[in-house]
Formats: structure tokens, C-alpha cells, sequence
């Protein structure tokens, strides 16, 4: 039976059977049932670097410990929108320890990381003029919160700070959005030179740090108190699930922002809190984040090796200027290949495709992480290695364009 004869058999309306059959017709891309976003299943002696889990704090016994004390203790607890939350409530005190951490007035959790710059987006500019710059690499859940705050972004080229400098000057000055770590190519924001132009002239900065909180700074503080721009940047949030291996949103804020949030904000009104042991998995966590700079050396260290080696073997791996590494095959049948490739090698990254990239410009994204040992770290390289003629990597377009580009004299803004 087709897929067509099956979703028709489910009595699904017309326009979504064609949504589902056009579905099905992408992520079977070359034609013999290979889905696109999940090859073979790995086991526990292939390398794993799919996880964002950057510090290995995922299964730590600390925090384990910590929340099956908080669940055995069985206490009464009030699921509930965190607007009627009091000063007192674990989730509240918690908020006030990320803040006084990470150099804020005020701090609030939220569901998840999209919720957070979804509902903090909406909250700051909805029913206002104020135009909204975007960099083109910002996550999806930015380019969604402009969208449900009804407002049209104002896109600027990746990392160009003179194309968003001629932007505000044409529109004017609004809310300028950028992460400091782009989670699909691991590029850095150039934020020493954009936040004081962009602040300058008049603009609200709002910097999503989900994949630099806990692994940059002093004690894992973030990009933004690495170059002191507290001051400078009014906005910053992060998704925990990252270094901080946790399941919730952060934002940092001003002073009074807290409570207005929690009262306007859509994802935030019409969600639950957080349970009691994800609260206290995150208190622990972050207690070993503070303490975490032997890990933090080891993340940059293995990056750095697999970086640098990588490279050598002619991939256009230069946009990879944290712990995210891109081997950017291109089409989507080119990545299964390039998954199956490494997969049949026992190496495991994520695929990357449409909604994430451009659907020519698909990927497998390594993440690194403080736990790799060398002699995983060589094995990753050797399969790196053995597929570039299997998989004819010299003629990928992503190549060429690094070929190009070095022949040009032309370095990419980091």
C-alpha cells in the first residue's frame, strides 16, 4: 500500500494528505525508504556528538542525587502559569541565583529556549514601530517571536555589522537580534564590534547565548560578561539544554522585567512552571558550572584537534569557530551519504536540513564536548578522512567555495 493509500485509509482531509505525501516525498529523498533525519541506530561504543550536552554534565551524580531527593520526598506541589508564583517559590529564588551569576538585574525560566525568545520577543516589540534587525543565521525561535509579536523583520547579512549599521540608519534605531554562537555552523557574532555600534546608536540589543553560557567567559558566564557589555546589552537568553544539560529557557533582564513578562507574555500565561526536580537539577548544575574550568579547557581543547585536523583534509570547516563543527555536504541526498558514511564508521553527528539550513545547503553538525577521549577524537578523524573520496568532498560546492575564497586573499568575519 502507498504512503498515499494509507494516510487516505486514516480519513485525513485532502490538504493534509498532500502535506504529509509532499512531506514524505522530501524525507525520502533518494527514492528507497533512507529517511533523511534518521539513519542506523547507534550503540554504546560509537562516538556520539550529537548531544549539546558541551561540559558531559548530562548524567552527573550530583545532580542525579539532587533530584531523586526532591521526587522521593513526594512534597505537594502547585502546577501553575508562573505569574502566580511568590517570592518564595523554589523556581523565583533559583531566577535570582542565574541573575546575580550571570551579572543581571533579573532573570526568569521559562518551558524552553524557544519559548523564552519567543515570548520575550513578542513581549518587547508587539503592537509598537519599533523595526526589528535580525541577523539571516539567528535560531528559528527568534525569527518566531518576531512573527507572533506581528512584525516584519529587517534581515542583515551574517555577521556583516556594516549592513546592519546601514540598516538602523535607514529605519532607524529598534531591537537588534544575534546569538553569539550560531548553533548551525558554530560561527561566533563579531559582538566586540556590533553591540557598541548597534547600542550606540539607540538600539535594544538582544543576544541569545545558548551556546556560549557555561562554555565562554569567566566560569562559564557567557560572551556578554567576557567583553563586560552588560550594560550595553539589555536582553540575553539561552536555552538550558545545552551546557546546562537541563530542560527549561533563560532570560536575563532588567530590573522590574520579571513580573511584565510573566504577565504579557503568551508561552509564559499559558504554560505549567517547572517541576520541582528540573529546579533543583539546575541549582546543581549550576554550582559545577561555576566550578567547571577543567572541562571547559578540555571542550576547547578537543575542538581545537578536531578544528584544525578536519580542516587539513580540505573540508570548509571556517565558519566552525566554536564547539560546533559543519560538514556541509549540500542537497539532502549528498547528507545521507555523508550520514550513512559516517554512521557505517561509527560516528554520529546531526543531520541538518530545511527548516534549520537552506535545502541546498544541508549538513551534519558535530558537536564537541568535554568527554571525548583522544582515541575518539582520532577515530572522528579517520572517518573524516576515509570518506573524502568516497564521498567526492573536494568537488562539494562548499569546498569550492572555500577554494575560492582563499584564492581571493578573503577572510570570513569570525
Amino acid at each position: 500500500m502507498s504512503t498515499d493509500d494509507r494516510i487516505k485509509n486514516k480519513g485525513y482531509p485532502t490538504f493534509l494528505t498532500q502535506k504529509i505525501d509532499d512531506y514524505n516525498d522530501r524525507i525520502m529523498t533518494d527514492g528507497q525508504g533512507h529517511h533523511l533525519m534518521r539513519g542506523r541506530a547507534a550503540s554504546k561504543d560509537d562516538v556520539h556528538i550529537c548531544s549539546n550536552d558541551y561540559l558531559s554534565l548530562a548524567n552527573h551524580p550530583q545532580v542525579i542525587d539532587e533530584q531523586i531527593s526532591i521526587l522521593n520526598q513526594q512534597s505537594e506541589y502547585m502546577l501553575m502559569s508562573a505569574v502566580f508564583l511568590d517570592d518564595q517559590n523554589p523556581q523565583i529564588l533559583l531566577e535570582n541565583q542565574f541573575a546575580e551569576f550571570f551579572g543581571s538585574k533579573d532573570g526568569i525560566l521559562c518551558q524552553s529556549g524557544y519559548a523564552a525568545n519567543v515570548g520575550l520577543i513578542q513581549t518587547v516589540v508587539e503592537n509598537t514601530n519599533a523595526p526589528v534587525f535580525i541577523d539571516l543565521y539567528a535560531h528559528m525561535s527568534l525569527w518566531d517571536g518576531i512573527k507572533m509579536a506581528d512584525q516584519t523583520p529587517i534581515p542583515f547579512r551574517h555577521n556583516d555589522v556594516e549592513h546592519l549599521r546601514q540598516l538602523i540608519m535607514r529605519h532607524g534605531p529598534g531591537l537588534v537580534v544575534v546569538d553569539s554562537v550560531y548553533s548551525t555552523n558554530g560561527s561566533v557574532c563579531p559582538l566586540r564590534e556590533l553591540v557598541p555600534m548597534a547600542h550606540g546608536m539607540g538600539c535594544t540589543l538582544l543576544v541569545d547565548e545558548s551556546h556560549s553560557l557555561g562554555t565562554h567567559g569567566p566560569q562559564g558566564r557567557g560572551m556578554v560578561v567576557e567583553y563586560g557589555f552588560e550594560d550595553m546589552v539589555m536582553f540575553r537568553t539561552a536555552s538550558l539544554a545545552k551546557a546546562f544539560a537541563g530542560r527549561a529557557g533563560l532570560i536575563l533582564c532588567p530590573e522590574g522585567f520579571a513580573d511584565y513578562f510573566k504577565c504579557t507574555s503568551k508561552p509564559s500565561i499559558f504554560s505549567s512552571t517547572m517541576l520541582p526536580y528540573e529546579v533543583v537539577g539546575l541549582q546543581k548544575t549550576l554550582e559545577l558550572i561555576k566550578d567547571a574550568d577543567d572541562r571547559r579547557a578540555q571542550l576547547r581543547q578537543n575542538t581545537r584537534f578536531l578544528q584544525n585536523h578536519i580542516s587539513d583534509l580540505g573540508y570548509s570547516i571556517d565558519d566552525s569557530q566554536a564547539q560546533i563543527i559543519a560538514l556541509e555536504s549540500g542537497p539532502e541526498w549528498d547528507t545521507i551519504r555523508l550520514r550513512d558514511a559516517l554512521e557505517s564508521r561509527g560516528i554520529f553527528g546531526s543531520v541538518f536540513c530545511a527548516p534549520a539550513t537552506a535545502k541546498t545547503r544541508s549538513l551534519i553538525r558535530l558537536s564537541i564536548n568535554s568527554g571525548l577521549t583522544e582515541m575518539q577524537l582520532h577515530r572522528v578523524v579517520r572517518a573524516c578522512r576515509e570518506i573524502v573520496t568516497e564521498l567526492d568532498v573536494p568537488n562539494w560546492k562548499s569546498t569550492k567555495r572555500k577554494a575560492r575564497a582563499q584564492a581571493a586573499g578573503v577572510r570570513k568575519i569570525a
